[in-house]
């Protein structure tokens, strides 16, 4: 009998190296395949891709399995980059692994896949899938601390289809330790932070290559001058590193970000008291549901606005189309700190990821 393909998505890192030696001890054929999604070299001249590429091969060597590479890059400046650098430039702070996830590994990666007579695709994701009736749910992982489900929130029904997760039911630390046991290359290699196309680099260094940088004034809202900004797009809600306008005569406690007023290019600043981070509650324009929307106008979930944060008590209610365009309101059970347009607001009930979108408007 034929054994049922399964390529999955090989990234040079532990979780994948250890998903593809779990998938081909389980007996599929597993074919290794290597995203080349940015090109550009860091700022020692070196090539990210080409050092996790050469790490791809040391393991699908070892644990013998054939292994390719492909090229997305001109996708991924089309579909992600560009999100990306549009985003920052209205002063918003996007998430592009969400995008990368729908756009690239979901999209393009899974047709390719398909194309190689792939009878299933697999990630590295710590997550679970429940194929079921011809409905896919995607479900949280055991490892709660590294539950990625928020960073599958918009991909749909469609991309969902055929897809593995081989890390569903392992810890981080067992994934470390069965590397070490079958003597994989990436067993101890540092995982990955941050953007993906950043790298090692210093964000605004990199962000001013690409968005000419525009200074203003930091102020507060009684109208003190403190200082000045590079520029708007540098700057995130509740951010406090980087200001550079400690020492105020009279003033306690650290400054932190408020406001980005892009009408006037103003920082607005305030330290102490954190009350004025706190919102009752956010606007979605739109949201991918998974599997799909609830039937009631208004119903009670969990919800996420950041990676790793606890989830949190929500009332979530379908709305007439405001002006703003605005269609779902999110109230909070308890205010929530730092809401931040540009990010993404993810549902959930006690077992499953039921989708998300992203966060358009604040209410406080």
């Amino acid at each position: 009998m034929k054994k049922q393909r399964v390529v999955i998505g090989m990234s040079g890192g532990v979780d994948s190296s250890v998903a593809a030696l779990l998938l081909k001890e389980q007996g599929y054929d597993v074919v290794g395949l290597f995203m080349n999604n940015w090109e550009e070299t860091d700022e020692n001249g070196c090539c990210p891709a080409e050092q996790d590429f050469a790490d791809v091969r040391r393991v699908c060597d070892k644990i013998q399995i054939p292994y390719y590479s492909v090229n997305f890059a001109q996708n991924y400046l089309d579909r992600v980059f560009s999100y990306f650098i549009e985003e920052y430039s209205k002063g918003r702070t996007p998430n592009p692994d969400v995008l990368c996830n729908r756009e690239i590994k979901f999209g393009p990666f899974k047709d390719y896949a398909l194309s190689m007579d792939a009878d299933f695709i697999a990630t590295g994701h710590y997550c679970k899938i429940l194929h079921e009736n011809g409905v896919h749910h995607l479900l949280k992982a055991k490892d709660q601390n590294k539950d990625q489900t928020d960073f599958l929130n918009q991909l749909s029904q469609n991309q969902l289809d055929k897809v593995l997760f081989p890390l569903a039911d392992l810890d981080k630390s067992e994934v470390r330790k069965i590397a070490e046991q079958n003597d994989l290359y990436t067993a101890r290699k540092k995982d990955s932070t941050g953007i993906c196309f950043i790298g090692e680099r210093k964000f605004r260094e990199f962000l001013m290559k690409y968005i000419p940088a525009r200074e203003g004034l930091i102020k507060t809202y009684d109208g003190r001058v403190l200082g000045k900004h590079y520029g708007l797009m540098y700057y995130t809600i509740g951010q406090r590193k980087g200001l550079d306008v400690g020492g105020q005569p009279g003033d306690e406690g650290r400054w932190f970000v408020i406001e980005k007023d892009l009408k006037n290019n103003v920082l607005y600043v305030a330290h102490g008291n954190e009350q004025k981070l706190y919102s009752k509650g956010l606007y979605l324009k739109e949201c991918n549901w998974i599997p799909s929307a609830a039937n009631q106008q208004s119903f009670r979930c969990n919800a996420k606005f950041r990676y790793r944060q606890s989830e949190q008590g929500v009332t979530v209610t379908f709305i007439d189309k405001t002006q703003e365009g605005y269609t779902i309101r999110v109230d909070f059970d308890q205010p929530q700190r730092a809401i931040t347009e540009g990010q993404y607001c993810v549902f959930y009930n006690q077992t499953a990821c039921l989708g998300g979108g992203v966060i358009e408007g604040v209410i406080f």
